[in-house]
């Protein structure tokens, strides 16, 4: 569904977005968060509400919020660590249009090892080339300005950053492309811990062949729309009713 409205269109995307990750099993309970900023205006945001499961959310549910925590529409509160993460990523690069934070079980396993590091030894995996940043001193629950702020810094120029112990952090300049790396991240984790299971070394590929396939994949930038598409249309199949905005 396409509506005239940009900021209609943001909402019932970052809710497609937020049930796909239910599906996908990229959730976890009623925590984490993604957010966007609003079409037309840099200084606010969008993101899920505090103690809605992901599965649940509506358009009308996601709340509109700006850095300093003022709710300028939504009917729910939002967990404190959204601000102190999603905000000062917002304000912090302008590149983030979209912020995805989960604590996916495959990638987070990655954050739980000393040194862990998405490795290029799968196709999957070679998309991320040079893309992502990697935040290893985990400084507690994130609970502070200052906090979010050293994770937007550690992310610098990098549009993924692993958070050690912790979980991940996607962002992107669209809700379908954020979440398709997001979605294709996990996958990757997925093999390469099960890889590591069996024992033997890991047959990662030299750092020129990792950049061309990384260039080849991303010449390829319409399979994020066409599945993000794709995901919407199962949404509307199985879930009807989920793209409800409230009167």
């Amino acid at each position: 569904m396409l509506v005239n409205d940009p900021v209609t269109q943001a909402r019932i995307d970052l809710t497609a977005a937020l049930r796909a990750a239910a599906r996908h099993g990229l959730n976890e309970g009623v925590c984490n968060h993604f957010s966007m900023t609003v079409p037309g205006r840099p200084d606010l945001f969008l993101v899920n509400p505090q103690g809605l499961h992901w599965s649940e959310i509506t358009p009308s549910d996601l709340v509109m919020a700006d850095a300093s925590g003022k709710i300028h529409e939504g009917r729910h509160p939002v967990e404190p660590t959204a601000f102190h993460i999603h905000a000062r990523l917002h304000a912090g690069n302008k590149r983030a249009q979209v912020v995805l934070h989960t604590h996916m079980p495959y990638a987070t396993a990655l954050t739980s090892i000393r040194d862990g590091r998405l490795e290029m030894c799968t196709q999957n995996a070679f998309r991320y080339w040079n893309r992502i940043a990697y935040d290893d001193a985990y400084a507690g629950v994130a609970l502070s300005d200052a906090e979010g702020d050293r994770m937007c810094a550690a992310m610098g120029d990098k549009e993924i950053l692993f958070l050690a112990n912790h979980g991940v952090i996607v962002s992107g300049p669209t809700v379908a492309q954020a979440y398709d790396d997001l979605y294709y991240l996990e996958r990757a984790a997925m093999v390469q811990v099960l890889a590591m299971q069996t024992g033997r070394p890991l047959n990662n590929i030299d750092d020129k062949l990792a950049e061309h396939t990384a260039n080849q994949i991303a010449g390829e930038a319409q399979q994020a729309f066409l599945h993000f598409d794709s995901l919407k249309r199962m949404l509307d199949r199985d879930e009807p009713g989920w793209q409800k905005l409230a009167a």
